[in-house]
């Protein structure tokens, strides 16, 4: 699956709305929604599979390689 050049967006969504701010940032690969982790106030990334059942999100932290499968609660490793 094609990783986005760059955040898209200028971070987590929901975050932004609410003024707050976040740790790290998922990427869904169904829709390209922006949410952020589970380590953030707000766990956008993990609301947002909850309420549109869209399963993998990437991380989109430069240093991360991954991608996490909520549905089925897989860590799922980038190859090169």
């Amino acid at each position: 699956m094609a990783r986005p050049p760059g955040p898209p967006g200028e971070g987590c969504e929901e975050c932004l709305a609410l003024g707050w701010t976040w740790s790290r940032l998922r990427w869904c690969t169904t829709c390209g929604h922006v949410g952020c982790c589970d380590s953030s106030r707000g766990r956008h990334a993990h609301a947002h599979f909850e309420s549109s059942g869209h399963p993998v999100a990437l991380s989109l932290d430069p240093l991360e390689r991954w991608g996490w499968c909520y549905a089925d609660e897989l860590f799922l490793v980038e190859s090169p």
